[in-house]
């Protein structure tokens, strides 16, 4: 049974419903950048002090910044006995794969699988409208979908390459998509 993941695709795709539908039925750490920045700002941690500093001046937080969050999650996933884990939302470019990749190498938990979650524009648009968010309108949400493909496009075939990548339809209910998941999962 895989224990090392990695969910991708685009916004709108469902990877964080279905990674914390996941990481609680696995008992999985569940790392989604975002929410390991709000909770080191939040703790009052020196990364989280750093961080906070930055997201206040409007800037985005560093590649190095958010590794060395992640990083101490893993350690202390480890120290404590261990367990998998679950990233949801990075990498997000070949970079920030590559310097996590070598991350997971020194710490000796490499990824297992990387889950691609597909869906089609007109799907994501209309589910992206549907959330009723006031910055998501038609041209911001085909923008983030531009900003994604330019970016994200690279990341998949690195994990292609690597063997890792398995694509799932992000299409149907949340059960459905789940249980799509689980199939792969083993």
């Amino acid at each position: 049974m895989k224990q090392r993941l990695l969910f991708l695709g685009p916004p709108g795709a469902g990877k964080g419903t279905q990674a914390q539908q996941l990481a609680a039925d696995r008992q999985l750490l569940h790392l989604s950048t975002g929410d390991l920045l709000r909770a080191e700002v939040a703790a009052g941690s020196d990364l989280g002090k750093e961080a906070e500093a930055v997201m206040a001046r409007g800037e985005l937080v560093s590649d190095a910044l958010v590794l060395a969050i992640v990083r101490g999650r893993l350690e202390a996933l480890a120290a404590s006995g261990g367990g998998g884990w679950l990233l949801d939302g990075f990498p997000r470019n070949l970079v920030q794969a590559e310097a996590l990749g070598l991350l997971l190498d020194e710490l000796q938990q490499p990824i297992e699988l990387v889950v691609l979650m597909e869906l089609d524009d007109a799907v994501l648009i209309q589910r992206l409208l549907s959330r009723g968010r006031s910055d998501d309108n038609e041209s911001v949400i085909r923008h983030r979908l531009e900003v994604y493909r330019e970016q994200t496009a690279p990341l998949i075939h690195h994990y292609q390459q690597l063997g890792l990548l398995q694509a799932i339809e992000a299409n149907g209910s949340v059960e459905a998509i789940a249980e799509r998941i689980d199939a792969l999962l083993g």
